[in-house]
């Protein structure tokens, strides 16, 4: 004897259909694959330089707002912790240690949100109690903010 079941209806709204990611996630997914395969190729003797001209290239791409904030951003990474690498993560500008990514910049045209964000992943020594912020909306770099990146990126890197 077979029993036919009937499967539950979820309680949200029926015309949601759930389409998996975004085609900006897919983009970005993409180009970490991409990101993948150009450094496996690259020689280790040219690969620092080359992560940074990428980056570099990926920054001049954005809009006008994100680019000044990135290329900004990038000036105090690199002055507040000059042994981070930089590095595409998913289409961003990233700075790694050993390789694993410790923060990052993610432009507000990447996934079409209102304002670019400074992310840091779990590698980021930012740890405080029991709970602690990880990303930061930007809309404008004051000589205050910069200062307070500055001093973020110092303790995720100590």
């Amino acid at each position: 004897m077979t029993h036919a079941q009937k499967s539950a209806r979820s309680t949200g709204t029926a015309d949601k259909k759930f389409d998996g990611f975004t085609a900006e996630e897919r983009d970005a997914m993409k180009e970490h694959a991409q990101e993948l395969k150009v450094s496996a190729r690259r020689s280790p003797r040219t690969a620092k330089a080359d992560a940074e001209s990428d980056v570099l290239a990926k920054i001049a791409e954005m809009a006008d707002a994100d680019r000044v904030l990135a290329e900004r951003l990038h000036e105090i990474v690199r002055s507040a912790a000059p042994d981070l690498s930089p590095k595409l993560w998913y289409g961003m500008p990233a700075y790694a240690r050993n390789g694993k990514v410790v923060c990052f910049f993610q432009s507000a045209q990447k996934f079409k949100t209102r304002y670019a964000t400074l992310g840091f992943s779990d590698q980021a020594d930012l740890d405080e109690g029991t709970m602690w912020p990880t990303t930061y909306a930007l809309t404008e770099l004051t000589a205050v903010t910069e200062a307070r990146i500055g001093e973020l990126i110092g303790r995720a890197t100590s």
